[in-house]
């Protein structure tokens, strides 16, 4: 059987010409398009122990596996036999006559049996057939392998010297793999603390170094290693800092000039770049004259300062004071960058610029991580082949151009007063209520008091309809505005007023209403019956006057105040005038019991009697 194959990967044309018709031949299947579990296992079983004897034959014949089997004469068109072989077991999945996972599994049995040098080739064939790999047909069968086979790469490079393969395999990743992936961004949040960056400790023998610098200087790699220490840690907070304003003074003390940025061509190294520097005491001179290395440190501080100002991660833990340091480091550190030659306001600005994108990503992560893609449009085709012409609207889109139509045609619809409903307070604050019953088991997280909205809606309409509702709010809060009669009775008597100021209240309305009852029946009086009793009247009015003078020093007298005088003689001089007094003074009555029965006095009145 894989005689047969062998023959087949070696005939010219595309798979599809010969593919379906060799596995028929070979497996002959139930199905004639598509196989069976066993029948994809067996299939499976074969195909691996044919790329196992190719990469064998390969290996001893000292070619490289990805062109093995290619003549010097064909032309540049032609492939190598494992890559022909990969070919058509990738055409058989995509087309679904075999199992969907079966080119994940070859690819990871071929980087398993070859060399790094081998893998750089094999690895450049899975990125030119990226977009078949990543169908959904293909993908949800193979994407754990595929994940499988990248972080077994990743573990034999090295990550000082396959700097740019490392990339390439992260890259290929980050496009394969959806962004709502969870299994790539790190949910925990978990550094890698197994980096550990080694320097000396002992100071050197014979050469003339700032030891305690140094020391200083590479021990800042711990806290960058790891900046969850230090938000719960004063103790390591304060020594960070301290250890970070000797660097930073460092840097300010010797200042780089344009010609040194010039010299240190940093697209130059970029071909030579190394994911970690050298620690090693006798370098550290030179390393500091360095702006590449400059810019390394002051962007890891940057990176440490963004972690600990994230909103929500370490407000509890950190003090004001720590924010204030944290504050002021961070704008020192970006004036450093911004002097630190080739073009520091350029670099600054990218930097300010990527970790502001940093932001949104943290806040994704934290909200976990909700798929974002969006599907495509359909796109409508144009059957008669002419370019559809878009429409133009009278004021910019549909939606306003109806609304203007409906307008000019019906003249009352803008002025109708049933366009625009204002729901009541009842209707407003339903919700609300049925929140806070205890019966219908609605979660606190979703109760619409955690809506500011509509607090605030409620609280204006509340203000517009409902002043007594309204005035709960500073004792009670939003809770404390819903009417009465929609909550339960369990949890209305939370907010119920107290009895004895309701009473207060009414009664205090009840001798107001009193009092204006007997001043309007004494304006009423008709004049003849006023005339014809003057002596009487002025009689009374004199004795009424008296007694109201003795009761109002009484009142006084028993809060401490002064007697009133009596009111003079010559101030009754008709019985318009007596009348007029008499209603005044039944008023002013009116107004002291009241203040008696309320257990409290006016201030005005007060100091009228005083007086």
């Amino acid at each position: 059987m894989m005689e047969a194959f062998r023959k087949a990967i070696l005939q010219a044309g595309p798979p599809e010409t010969f593919a379906l018709k060799t596995v028929q031949e070979v497996i002959k299947p139930q199905k004639q398009t598509k196989l069976a579990q066993d029948e994809n296992q067996l299939l499976e079983n074969m195909l691996r122990t044919l790329l196992q004897e190719l990469v064998s034959s390969a290996v001893q014949s000292g070619e490289e596996i990805m062109l093995y089997g290619k003549s010097i004469d064909d032309v540049d068109e032609m492939q190598g036999v494992i890559p022909r072989l990969l070919d058509v077991v990738l055409y058989l999945c995509e087309k679904e006559h075999v199992e969907g996972g079966m080119i994940f599994q070859l690819l990871e049995d071929l980087t398993e049996m070859s060399t790094m040098r081998n893998c750089k080739d094999i690895f450049r064939y899975i990125e030119s057939k990226q977009d078949i790999l990543g169908k959904q047909e293909l993908f949800a069968r193979g994407k754990l392998v595929m994940l499988r086979t990248c972080n077994q790469l990743l573990r034999r490079l090295s990550k000082a010297n396959d700097v740019v393969f490392c990339g390439r395999i992260l890259m290929f990743l980050a496009r394969f793999f959806p962004l709502s992936e969870r299994s790539a961004v790190n949910i925990k949040g978990v550094f890698n603390t197994s980096n550990e960056t080694k320097y000396e400790k002992d100071p050197p023998e014979g050469i003339s170094v700032d030891f305690n610098f140094y020391r200083t200087f590479w021990s800042l790699q711990e806290y960058f290693c790891n900046p969850a220490s230090l938000s719960n840690a004063p103790l390591k907070w304060q020594k960070f800092t301290a250890s970070l304003m000797v660097v930073l003074n460092t840097f300010d003390a010797q200042p780089l000039s344009e010609e040194e940025g010039a010299e240190n061509n940093l697209e130059e190294e970029a071909t030579t770049f190394n994911i970690k520097y050298l620690t090693s005491s006798k370098l550290m001179g030179l390393e500091l004259k360095d702006p590449s290395f400059r810019r390394h440190i002051l962007l890891q501080c940057l990176i440490l300062f963004d972690y600990l100002k994230a909103p929500g991660k370490n407000d509890k833990d950190s003090s004001e004071s720590m924010k204030e340091e944290i504050n002021s480091c961070e704008d020192r550190v970006k004036k450093l960058l911004e002097v630190t030659p080739p073009k520091g306001k350029d670099f600054l600005h990218s930097i300010e610029h990527i970790l502001d994108r940093e932001k949104n990503w943290v806040w994704w992560k934290r909200d976990g991580c909700q798929p974002f893609e969006k599907q495509p449009i359909e796109k409508k085709t144009v059957h008669d082949g002419t370019k559809k012409r878009r429409p133009r609207w009278r004021l910019g889109n549909k939606e306003l151009s109806q609304l203007w139509k409906w307008a000019d045609q019906n003249p009352n619809a803008l002025t109708d007063s049933q366009r625009v409903r204002t729901p009541t307070i009842s209707d407003y604050w339903k919700p609300l209520a049925e929140d806070m019953d205890d019966s219908a088991g609605i979660e606190a997280e979703y109760h619409h008091k955690n809506n500011r909205v509509y607090c605030w809606k409620g609280l204006r309409f509340s203000a517009r309809q409902d002043l007594e509702g309204f005035s709960k709010f500073t004792e009670h809060g939003i809770e404390g505005v819903v009417p009465l009669e929609l909550l339960p009775p369990e949890v209305r008597s939370k907010f119920q007023g107290k009895p004895s100021d309701r009473s207060k209240r009414a009664k205090k309305e009840e001798m107001r209403s009193t009092s204006h009852q007997v001043e309007e029946s004494q304006i009423a009086t008709p004049a003849s019956e006023i005339e014809g009793e003057g002596i009487r009247a002025d009689a009374e009015a004199s004795v009424a006057v008296m007694d109201t003078d003795v009761s109002t020093a009484t009142g006084n007298n028993s809060q401490g105040g002064t007697p009133t005088p009596e009111p003079d003689e010559h101030q009754k001089q008709s019985p318009d005038t007596d009348v007029g007094q008499e209603a005044g003074q039944l008023e002013a009555d009116a107004e002291v019991e009241t203040g008696m029965i309320d257990g409290e006095t006016d201030p005005e009145a007060e100091s009228d009697h005083v007086g």
